[in-house]
């Protein structure tokens, strides 16, 4: 490369282009020189080829210092493709220990209308500035590895910020619930953790599912691994209100009327194969569990808490048993199966043949006090106005689908923000990201919902359908501004 290109490359302006050596020159407009302007001091060449310099600047032509300060920024970023890629990288500046260091605001730090993913840095001054001359490829090549791992030790550190106490005190309290009740169902964590969400924000949960699938050894061993009272109540055809939520009776030793509280009044409540009884007595669990309360004979008396309804039933099996009203399905926060266990876990459960009652063997290690705590935690969750938006988008999506005849309500909407919160402190997460509603969208929607006679004839179910709303409505995007 001769000298006259790189003399004319460096002092170069938008009117005068750097001539490259072996290409045809094409003229150039020639402009009057009325005065004499000012020569700029010439950017130091690194090359030391450049004895020839003062001859050649003579002839070209004069420029404003503005544009001469342009045209030298134009002419720089026109050699850096010229460079190596080590080269081009140490031009990029990464701030020292010595500079002041800008502070990228963390998930927790941002307002909920900012982007839940920081944008990397751009520092336009340090890309506009010349490039050093490489000495040696060494050098660069260790330079080029520590700007590397600074910058990625910044992203890190902004995208992947250390959950608070709270939230790592919720994580460890959770994953010791659910590991223990791994011991009963073996094989089957993400019904186990659906249970343990449902304890947490204080909701009911019903296990439908196949006999002889673990459902109420699933419910035995929950209510065994938390020291709180636990109470079964078996449904049959013949069983009345008054046998769920108490009586009033006359004590003629005491010539006064007393309330004997019935089986609902503990923590957790086992409703086995709550679809044998009748709707008279299935009507008596309404009450208590929307409002926590028993009212007999206009009373009103409030159960422990926390509290939960653990119902079960038979989805095979039609004769003798009367199906729920919609307005107590709507009541629990999640409807789940559990399904049959792999082959593995099928093996080590024959290993263990002479265990009987394996809900017996796991002892509490939660109190009803700890529970109670992961509930005001829980409750600290972030949750940003995209995800509230998103779920108002699928609850509202099922209230205008063909296929839906009757849609989710708001009880249907709140059900899901509230298990999302616990599902990310779960996960040992301070804030609620779409795959958390993603993967708790199908329990919590599917049984508040009524198909259309056209698609129950077509063979579709109300979890299919959530399913393809799901395809349907756009997540919002991480790192997208809102």
């Amino acid at each position: 490369m001769s000298d006259e290109f790189n003399e004319e490359t460096r002092l170069g302006s938008i009117a005068h282009p750097p001539r490259i050596p072996g290409r045809p020159e094409t003229p150039q407009p020639t402009f009057a020189q009325t005065e004499r302007q000012p020569e700029q001091p010439a950017i130091p060449d690194p090359a030391p080829e450049s004895a020839a310099a003062p001859a050649q600047t003579q002839g070209l032509p004069t420029v404003h210092p503005d544009d001469e300060m342009e045209g030298t920024l134009l002419s720089t970023r026109g050699t850096l493709p010229s460079m190596t890629l080590p080269s081009a990288i140490s031009a990029i500046q990464i701030p020292s220990q010595d500079q002041p260091t800008r502070i990228v605001p963390t998930p927790s730090q941002q307002s909920p209308r900012t982007s839940m993913t920081p944008q990397p840095p751009h520092d336009t001054q340090s890309m506009a500035s010349p490039a050093q001359p490489s000495q040696s490829t060494q050098p660069q090549q260790e330079q080029h590895g520590q700007q590397k791992q600074a910058v990625q030790s910044a992203f890190s550190s902004s995208l992947l910020t250390a959950p608070s106490a709270d939230i790592t005190e919720f994580h460890s309290m959770f994953s010791k619930l659910v590991d223990n009740v791994s011991q009963v169902v073996v094989g089957k964590e993400t019904p186990i953790r659906q249970c343990a969400t449902v304890l947490v924000v204080g909701g009911h949960i019903l296990l439908e599912d196949n006999p002889g699938t673990g459902k109420t050894q699933l419910a035995r061993g929950l209510a065994n691994s938390i020291d709180m009272p636990f109470k079964r109540i078996q449904f049959t055809p013949d069983l009345l209100p008054s046998d769920v939520v108490g009586v009033t009776y006359y004590d003629q030793k005491r010539g006064e009327f007393e309330y004997r509280e019935g089986p609902i009044f503990a923590s957790i409540v086992l409703a086995d194969e709550i679809n044998r009884a009748s709707p008279k007595t299935q009507s008596a669990l309404l009450e208590v569990m929307e409002e926590q309360n028993v009212t007999v004979d206009g009373v009103t008396h409030p159960v422990p808490q926390p509290f939960m309804v653990i119902a079960t039933q038979n989805p095979i099996e039609q004769l003798g048993t009367y199906k729920l009203p919609e307005a107590q399905m709507d009541r629990f926060l999640i409807k789940t199966a559990i399904g049959y266990p792999s082959h593995e876990a099928s093996v080590d459960i024959l290993r263990q043949v002479n265990v009987t009652d394996r809900a017996a063997t796991v002892h509490p290690v939660l109190t009803g006090e700890d529970v109670l705590r992961m509930r005001r935690i829980s409750e600290r969750v972030h949750l940003d106005d995209a995800i509230l938006e998103y779920i108002v988008r699928l609850v509202e999506a099922t209230r205008h689908n063909e296929r839906i005849q009757v849609g989710s309500s708001m009880r249907g909407a709140l059900a899901l923000a509230r298990c999302a919160r616990v599902w990310a402190a779960a996960d040992n997460r301070g804030y609620v990201v779409p795959d958390d509603v993603k993967s708790l969208a199908v329990v919590v929607l599917a049984h508040r919902i009524t198909l259309t006679a056209e698609s129950t004839f077509a063979g579709a179910t109300p979890e299919q359908t959530i399913g393809q709303i799901l395809d349907d409505v756009p997540a919002p995007t991480l790192g997208a501004n809102a």
